[in-house]
């Protein structure tokens, strides 16, 4: 779920009143909202660099607050409080209206040129005129922008959004796909011109902007956005041009998204021009902009496009679980923002959709929406009147009763990160990173977390480090999943459920672990010997393993872990300093 940070005062100042924390917390809760942390930018450096003061950071409340994936309406201040403003019906919903150029001008365009066809073949725009910014509303659009990039638009590779001074350029505009080399231009933040060829050169090392350069890298030609006098206004998906940037003092602002997906790309200019033209000459307005096509079709957007749905009031009220009536549901789906009257003698409602509420797609949405506005907490609990036995899954079952057990033979339990570093299973081990298997996270933020683990027992390891200084011994187990690439599955990746154990003394204590196993076995009523039904140890070459005490351990002819002392250069690269017994084996094979 993405996050949106507030400052605490200024919510409070546009919703009209105060609130103590649990009353917000509360009121976030009826709106179908999270208030996840209250924080400020001094502890946020506190707490990130693990600093007791962080000097000249600001002291200003923030609310974080966790909104659905699909509420892009939400994603910034101006979208959630006038949400929340209708829903305690201080305020009416708004109705946005598509508006022509003032008198004397004419409409701005957007060509498409047929070459874009090979790299982004859609683009939408809108104007937003005589628009008022402050520092606070500024922020925030700029903002708005970034979410809906990470969020909606998937990293800039389904839709890339452009925002422009409209006084500092001249329509019509062109939006074209050229030639790196003749595309030519001083991007934002520069104090030159670049090549788009040595612009991503330039951003290959730039932390923001090098995880978008794949997106178009690779192809022929560059999309290319210009004005009427040759312009550069942008190159999607990367930057736009330092000429036509916006600032506080801009009055008149052209959007425009050039997208691989068209339905995306008019979403994205809807939540745009919906949430900032409250700060229009004209609240709620939006001048719209007229998209020619390479085939010479022509398109107004944004469509801004209201839609009505009946749904009945019964059938409502049968798939919460509550009786309301039909007045009572039109006024708390209004609340909602869908505005709705009764229809049908009271049997149906019909329901306006807005172009702020994607989200809704289908009659079971605004049945959530009721449902919402109506009250978790007030819907009543009732026993289903279908048969609806659970069962525990048959591997969690098993876990959960092994881990008693395994705690009964003197081991505590841990619970480590299902992510770890590429030296943890991989170096640390004495393996090579490229016989692992392994899941990489494309873009990790630490290098703590790059990889999904192959095995417990770095993890068990880290947590013997960071322990290593209480009485011995320390025998430590876990019972989790590791993650591994799988073509065949749909995801391209498989989990498996395994069990470690580490023994850590000032003798390796084979015999130990060996014991564990023994007893794990038992429990699982796989008697030793081998064949078909038991279980034995087949001596092997592991380089985790000191040379001659290790093993395999073989069930039903496979093989399902190994067990034996660790090398000396495992031991030490964890940074401990006596020996160590391991076990690890997969259990699913004894479901």
């Amino acid at each position: 779920m993405p996050t949106v940070a507030v400052k605490r005062d200024e919510l409070f100042r546009r919703l009209g009143r105060t609130y103590t924390d649990e009353e917000f917390d509360e009121l976030c809760f009826e709106f179908g909202l999270e208030l996840d942390e209250v924080t400020s930018e001094k502890e946020e450096i506190m707490k990130e660099q693990g600093v007791a003061k962080a000097v000249g950071a600001s002291e200003v409340v923030e609310y974080k607050i966790d909104i659905p994936a699909n509420r892009y309406d939400l994603l910034c201040l101006e979208g959630l409080v006038r949400g929340l403003l209708v829903f305690k019906e201080k305020i009416k919903v708004p109705h946005y209206t598509l508006t022509k150029p003032p008198s004397g001008q004419s409409v701005q365009q957007l060509f498409i040129k047929p070459a874009t066809a090979e790299v982004r073949p859609f683009a939408v725009a809108a104007v937003l005129r005589d628009i008022t910014l402050t520092q606070e509303s500024y922020t925030s659009f700029i903002d708005l922008q970034d979410k809906l990039h990470q969020n909606l638009c998937r990293k800039r590779s389904l839709v890339a959004i452009g925002t422009h001074d409209l006084d500092t350029i001249q329509g019509p505009f062109t939006y074209d796909a050229k030639p790196p080399a003749d595309i030519r231009f001083k991007p934002l933040s520069q104090t030159k011109e670049y090549t788009a060829v040595e612009l991503m050169e330039l951003y290959s090392g730039e932390s923001h902007l090098k995880q978008y350069l794949p997106i178009i890298r690779d192809k022929p030609v560059y999309p290319v956005i210009s004005d009427s006098k040759g312009v550069v206004l942008s190159m999607p998906p990367i930057i736009n041009g330092d000429h036509s940037k916006i600032s506080m003092n801009t009055r008149n602002i052209f959007i425009e998204c050039t997208a691989t997906d068209l339905n995306k790309a008019k979403i994205v200019l809807d939540v745009l021009v919906t949430m900032f033209s409250e700060y229009c000459a004209t609240p709620f307005t939006v001048e719209g902009a007229e998209v020619i096509n390479p085939d010479g079709s022509k398109v107004m957007y944004p469509e801004l496009a209201y839609r009505s749905e009946e749904i009945q009031v019964d059938r409502i009220n049968r798939q919460i679980g509550v009786v309301m009536t039909a007045e009572a549901m039109a006024a708390r789906l209004t609340r909602m923002c869908l505005a709705s009257e009764v229809v049908h003698d009271g049997k149906a409602l019909k329901v306006e959709v807005p172009p702020t509420r994607a989200d809704i797609m289908h009659a079971c949405d605004i049945m959530e929406d009721a449902a919402i506005a109506f009250g978790y907490d007030n819907i009543p609990m009732t026993i289903p009147s279908c048969n609806t036995i659970a069962e525990q899954f048959s591997l969690n079952k098993l876990s959960d009763l092994l881990r008693p057990e395994v705690a009964a033979c003197g081991y505590t339990e841990v619970l480590t990160f299902a992510l770890c570093s590429r030296e943890d299973i991989a170096e640390k081990m004495r393996k090579d990173i490229k016989t692992t298997n392994a899941v990489h996270i494309a873009n990790p933020k630490t290098l703590e977390f790059q990889v999904a683990r192959t095995s417990l027992l770095p993890g068990v390891l880290k947590t013997i480090q960071h322990n290593r200084n209480i009485p011995l011994p320390i025998r430590l187990f876990e019972i989790s999943d590791v993650v591994f690439q799988d073509p065949s599955k749909d995801v391209g990746a498989r989990n498996e459920r395994r069990l470690c154990a580490v023994n850590y003394n000032k003798s390796p204590g084979f015999e130990v672990i060996h014991g564990l196993l023994d007893r794990v076995m038992q429990l699982l009523e796989v008697p030793p010997g081998g064949g078909e039904t038991g279980y034995c140890l087949r001596a092997s070459d592991d380089a985790t393993f000191f040379p001659g005490r290790c093993a395999d351990i073989i069930s039903r002819g496979l093989k399902i872990g190994t067990l034996g002392v660790l090398h000396p250069e495992v031991v030490t690269k964890f940074d401990l300093g006596l020996p160590c017994a391991a076990l690890e084996i997969t259990i699913e094979p004894f479901l």
